[in-house]
C-alpha cells in the first residue's frame, strides 16, 4: 500500500530542524501560514502568545482530526513557507492523528520545565539523525533525549513515539492507544509478540524498552506471510480494526421505542441523504432533508404509527412488517422538531455533513425521484469525517439517548470550529429578564437576587416543595443570563442513589475488549467551557440531594468553591491536573417535601447559595395567567389550594417546604381547562396530601372534599 504522506513529512521535517535556532522566525512562518489561509491560529500559550514553539508541536498543527481538505489547505501554505519540493499528499492512509487538546507538545508557560522545549528540539534532531545514519553514537544521543522527553510533564508513550512516527515512519514504531490495544489485545497479532515486549499500558517506558519493543515489531513483521509489512501497514491496520470493533454497534429499536425526549432538549439523529447519500448534493444546495415513501401521500395525515405501516404494507409490499421503515417515517414526521441535530452519513464509515433542522414536516407533491417528504434544514458542514465506528444501515435513526456516541460526533465538528477561521456561527432565540417573567411565575425583584446569588457564589440550589417549577426556572435562569436560549451551553443531569464519581467526573467503563478510561458528564461539560471563556456555561443537576455527595463529587469539593475557580487539583484516575473554569454556573434542585432523603453534606451545604421557591399564586404572571381562562372552577380550585398551603406551612410536622406548587396548573387552553381539574385533584393533590397526612384521616377527608367542591 502507498503512503503518500511519508516523504513529504520527511522533507518536513528537514525544513524545520533548519529552525532550531531561529525560533522567533519560525512563529512569525507559523503565523503568516495561518493568516494567510484564513484559519484561526491553534492555542499554543495563553492570550495566544508564542514566546516559544518546538517542532513537534508545529507537526501537531496539521496532524490532529481535520478534514482532508483542510489538512491539504495548511501543508500547502507551509510548503510556501518552506519551500517544500516534494508535492503535498492528497491522502493520509496509516498516519496516526492526535488528540487536539494534546496537539501542543509543550505546555504553558507557568507550567513547562525550564528545559522541556530545548529537549523536544534535541530529541528531533537526533531522531532524524538516527533514521539517517544508525550508529551507536547516534543512538546514544536519540535514547538520551528521548528518556528526557518521556520523563517530563505530558509527553506519554503513545505522544511521544506518535510524533517519532511522524518524522520517520521507517524506523521509529507509533505505540499510540490504538496500535497498542491492536498488538496486545486485538487478537489480530499473536499473544507471543506482546508476550515478548515490555507492558506499554503502564507507566512509561524508556528507550531501551522502546528500542526493544521495535526490533519485537520488525521481527514479526518479517516473518508475517500476511500484508502487513511495515510499521505504516501496522499503524493503518490498526486504526481501520479499532473502527470496526467500536463499541457503537446497531441501535436497537427497543431502545428508540423506550426513550422519552426531554423537555427542551436538543435530539441527535444519523441520516442517509438517499441511498449511499447520493442525493447529498442536491439537498446539501436545497437546504432541505427528504424521504420517500411517496406512494403514502402525505405522512401527517396518519394517526398512528402502526396506519402508516399498514400502508407501506397495501402499496409496497403486503409481506413485509415495514417495522423499521415504519418507525422512521413516523420520527421524521412527528417526533423530529425544529433544533434538532442531523448528521449525514454516506454508507456505515464516513459522514459528509452536520445540520440543524429549520422547520416542521412539509409535504412536496413535485419532489424528485420520490423524495416527497422534506423538512429544511441548515446545513452549518459539508465534508468528509471518518465515522467513530459503523454508522447503522437505517435511512434516519435518533441517537440522543446514545451520550458518548453524541459526543464522539460533536467532537469532530467542534474540532473544524475550533480550527478554522471564525464564521458561519449558529443563532439561537433570543432570551431576556422580560421573557423569564413572562413564563416563570416570582416577581422581578425575586429574579434579581435568584441572579445575584448565583452570580455571587457561582454554585447555587433551587430548593422547594412539588409544583413550584425548579426544573423549569432552572433552565430558563441560565437562558436568561445567557441572553439566548442557547441550549449547547447548558446540561442537566439527575443524581440517584446509584450515581457516582465515575459517571461525574471519570472511571474505568467495560470495552469489548477490556476497560477504558471513560471521562464523566461534569468533566467533558468543563472542558468544553474552558475553551470558551468568553461565554458563561450553567450545569444543572436535578434531585442533587438524592446522590451520595461525597461519593460523586470526590476532590471536587474544593474546586467548585467560587473563590477556587481555576484552580488545579490531580484528579483520582488520571494523571492530570484538574480545574473547574471559572464560567461554569452550577444549579441543583432539591425537593423539600421528599421525607425520605438525607440533608446535604455540610462540606458542599457551604459551598452553594440555597434560594427558596415558593408556590407562585400571587405573582403577576400567574394572575394574569389565570385570567386569561375565564374559568371559575379554575380560580376556585386557585382559592382552595392557597388556603390548603397556609394550613400546610402552618403545621409544625410540614411547613413551607411541603406547600403545592403552581406548575401542577400551568399550560392548560381556555377550552380544555375545566376537563383536567378533576385528573389533578383525583391524582394528583388528594394522593399527596394522603402522604402529607398519613396518621390524621379526617384532615385528608375534610381537605379533599374541599377540593372535590371547589370544582364542581
Amino acid at each position: 500500500m502507498t503512503y503518500e504522506w511519508v516523504e513529504y513529512y520527511k522533507e518536513f521535517a528537514d525544513k524545520l530542524l533548519e529552525y532550531k535556532n531561529k525560533r522567533d522566525e519560525l512563529i512569525s512562518i507559523i503565523k503568516t501560514t495561518f493568516t494567510n489561509i484564513e484559519f484561526k491560529l491553534p492555542k499554543l500559550e495563553y492570550e495566544d502568545k508564542i514566546e516559544d514553539i518546538d517542532p513537534f508541536t508545529v507537526f501537531g498543527l496539521f496532524n490532529k482530526p481535520l478534514k482532508v481538505e483542510n489538512r491539504i489547505k495548511i501543508l500547502t501554505e507551509f510548503s510556501k513557507q518552506f519551500y517544500i519540493k516534494t508535492a503535498v499528499p492528497q491522502t493520509y492512509l496509516g498516519l496516526p492523528t492526535i488528540n487536539s487538546q494534546n496537539a501542543n507538545f509543550y505546555w504553558f508557560k507557568g507550567e513547562r520545565g525550564e528545559n522541556d522545549i530545548d529537549n523536544l528540539w534535541g530529541l528531533f534532531e537526533s531522531a532524524i539523525n538516527y533514521s539517517k545514519e544508525q550508529t551507536a553514537a547516534n543512538k546514544t544521543k536519540f535514547s538520551k533525549y528521548f528518556d528526557l522527553v518521556i520523563k517530563s510533564r505530558g509527553n506519554g508513550n503513545s505522544k511521544t513515539t506518535m510524533g517519532l512516527f511522524w518524522i520517520a515512519s521507517n524506523v521509529y514504531m507509533t505505540f499510540d492507544s490504538r496500535c497498542v490495544w491492536y498488538i496486545s489485545e486485538s487478537k489480530q497479532v499473536p499473544q507471543s509478540v506482546s508476550d515478548k515486549m515490555p507492558d506499554l499500558t503502564k507507566g512509561k517506558i524508556n528507550s531501551v524498552d522502546y528500542f526493544k519493543s521495535i526490533e519485537i515489531v520488525k521481527e514479526y513483521l518479517n516473518n508475517n506471510t500476511g500484508e502487513i509489512k511495515t510499521f505504516n501497514d501496522l499503524s493503518y491496520e490498526a486504526w481501520k480494526y479499532a473502527n470496526e470493533v467500536n463499541e457503537q454497534k446497531k441501535l436497537s429499536l427497543k431502545e428508540l421505542d423506550a426513550y422519552e425526549d426531554e423537555d427542551d432538549g436538543v435530539r441527535y439523529w444519523i441520516y442517509s441523504a438517499g441511498p449511499n447519500s447520493v442525493k447529498w448534493e442536491e439537498f446539501y444546495k436545497k437546504g432541505i432533508m427528504a424521504i420517500k415513501w411517496d406512494r403514502l401521500g402525505d405522512l401527517s395525515v396518519y394517526p398512528t404509527k402502526d396506519s402508516m405501516r399498514e400502508k407501506m404494507r397495501e402499496e409496497y409490499d403486503p409481506n413485509a412488517k415495514f417495522k423499521l421503515g415504519g418507525h422512521a417515517a413516523w420520527q421524521f414526521t412527528n417526533e423530529m422538531k425544529v433544533g434538532d441535530v442531523v448528521f449525514v452519513k454516506r454508507g456505515q464509515s464516513e459522514l459528509v455533513g452536520r445540520g440543524i433542522v429549520e422547520s416542521g414536516y412539509q409535504y412536496d407533491p413535485d419532489g424528485k425521484d420520490e423524495f416527497v417528504n422534506i423538512r429544511k434544514v441548515k446545513w452549518t458542514h459539508k465534508g468528509s469525517w471518518e465515522h467513530p465506528g459503523y454508522a447503522v444501515t437505517k435511512t434516519l435513526t435518533e441517537i440522543t439517548m446514545y451520550k458518548d456516541y453524541v459526543e464522539k460526533l460533536n467532537a469532530l465538528f467542534e474540532i473544524e470550529e475550533d480550527d478554522e477561521f471564525e464564521g458561519n456561527k449558529e443563532e439561537y432565540d433570543s432570551y431576556d429578564e422580560d421573557k423569564f417573567l413572562e413564563e416563570v411565575f416570582i416577581t422581578k425583584n425575586e429574579y434579581n437576587n435568584l441572579k445575584n446569588l448565583l452570580k455571587l457564589k457561582k454554585n447555587v440550589i433551587l430548593q422547594g416543595a412539588p409544583g413550584v417549577g425548579k426544573t423549569y426556572v432552572a433552565k430558563r435562569l441560565a437562558y436568561s443570563i445567557m441572553k439566548e436560549k442557547n441550549q449547547e451551553r447548558v446540561m442537566m443531569v439527575q443524581f440517584h442513589q446509584s450515581y457516582s464519581y465515575e459517571d461525574f467526573i471519570m472511571g474505568y467503563r467495560p470495552t469489548t475488549t477490556g476497560f477504558e478510561l471513560s471521562k464523566g458528564a461534569f468533566y467533558n461539560f468543563c472542558k468544553k467551557a474552558e475553551i470558551d471563556s468568553d461565554n458563561d456555561y450553567f450545569f444543572i443537576i436535578d434531585e442533587i440531594n438524592r446522590g451520595n455527595l461525597s461519593k460523586i463529587f470526590g476532590e471536587l469539593f474544593m474546586l467548585v468553591e467560587s473563590d477556587k475557580r481555576g484552580q488545579k487539583l490531580r484528579l483520582l484516575y488520571s494523571n492530570e491536573d484538574f480545574n473547574v473554569p471559572k464560567n461554569v454556573y452550577i444549579i441543583g434542585m432539591m425537593n423539600t417535601a421528599d421525607r425520605s432523603l438525607a440533608l446535604l453534606d455540610y462540606a458542599l451545604r457551604r459551598r452553594f447559595g440555597f434560594y427558596d421557591l415558593k408556590p407562585g399564586f400571587n405573582s403577576d404572571g400567574f394572575i394574569k395567567y389565570k385570567n386569561s381562562l375565564n374559568s371559575n372552577k379554575f380560580n376556585q380550585l386557585i382559592d382552595c389550594v392557597v388556603s390548603l398551603n397556609n394550613v400546610i406551612s402552618n403545621d409544625e410536622s410540614l411547613g413551607e417546604g411541603f406547600c403545592i406548587g403552581h406548575s401542577y396548573f400551568c399550560n392548560f387552553k381556555s377550552e380544555d381547562v375545566e376537563s383536567n381539574l378533576e385528573s389533578i385533584v383525583e391524582y394528583e393533590l388528594i394522593p399527596l396530601i394522603k402522604e402529607y397526612w398519613f396518621d390524621e384521616p379526617s384532615k385528608v377527608r375534610d381537605w379533599s372534599n374541599s377540593l372535590r367542591s371547589a370544582i364542581k
